[in-house]
């Protein structure tokens, strides 16, 4: 039975869909069957693995909506063991179609059960918003990664989005954990990103990974070309960050197929 991740943050520009892909990419090289799905209606995760949006005919819109089957829609893609449910402009309609359909909060959660046994990891990207479409990639999620930048407004919005978490823990999926917030755009040059470290480690602790994501020229250039980190450039500080992060979240959970003595690979901060 696979997990299934919801990464998940209402603030826009927090580094979200990076890390959605690039933690979907880092668990397919560890060789773990992952599934990317996209469930913004930017579909910025389909054209991050290489597929233009404008040529999704379907896509996770479709499984919802009109209850496609999910395998006849999944695409592979140029990284082994990594799948994709894409997404294309249809998905911005999908809260108003959904407005008046039975179960409406937990239709993606059925579409997802059909595969969930295909697959080690499901990583669902969420839409910048704490509508519809994101409250069903919770309630068919195991559990939520926020990202967080390391910027001044970085606790700004978080306590909508645990408030958000914490009603459909009560009220829909009873099941769905914090798997952690992880830190973005970490700049070692200034004062202010640690300060940002250090407070949201005073705040919550062990939610967060020990895994800090840095600014990375090469994570912003890999979506141009449609690649993932890994693909674009598997030895940048990005990339040895997310295979980290991946490493970090398989120990959590017991899944590591590492021995004991093996360590994460680390790298120095700068």
């Amino acid at each position: 039975m696979g997990k299934i991740i919801a990464v998940a943050n209402q603030k826009g520009g927090v580094g979200k869909t990076t890390s959605a892909i690039n933690l979907a990419a880092s668990f397919a090289v560890l060789e773990y069957r992952t599934l990317l799905v996209d469930a913004d209606p930017q579909a910025n995760a389909t054209s991050g693995v290489g597929f233009d949006p404008k040529n999704i005919k379907t896509g996770i819109y479709e499984c919802i909506i009109e209850a496609k089957e999910p395998r006849d829609i999944i695409l592979e893609t140029t990284t082994p063991n990594l799948d994709l449910l894409p997404a294309h402009i249809d998905l911005v309609g999908a809260e108003i179609e959904m407005i008046n359909m039975p179960n409406r909060e937990k239709m993606m959660r059925h579409a997802l059960q059909k595969i969930k046994n295909d697959y080690d990891f499901i990583i669902i990207d969420c839409s910048p918003s704490l509508g519809l479409v994101t409250v069903n990639s919770l309630c068919a999620a195991d559990s939520v990664l926020i990202p967080v930048q390391c910027e001044y407004f970085a606790l700004e919005g978080l306590g909508k989005l645990l408030n958000t978490i914490k009603i459909v823990q009560t009220r829909l999926n009873p099941d769905l954990a914090i798997e952690g917030i992880l830190l973005t755009m970490y700049d070692i040059r200034l004062r202010l990103s640690n300060q940002v470290v250090e407070e949201v480690k005073t705040h919550f602790q062990s939610m967060v990974f020990d895994t800090i994501i840095q600014r990375n020229t090469k994570l912003g250039e890999a979506p141009s070309f449609g690649e993932t980190i890994i693909m674009h450039d598997a030895t940048s500080k990005g990339a040895i960050n997310y295979l980290n992060l991946a490493r970090e979240i398989l120990q959590k959970n017991n899944m590591t197929r590492m021995n004991d003595e093996e360590k994460i690979i680390n790298i120095t901060q700068g």
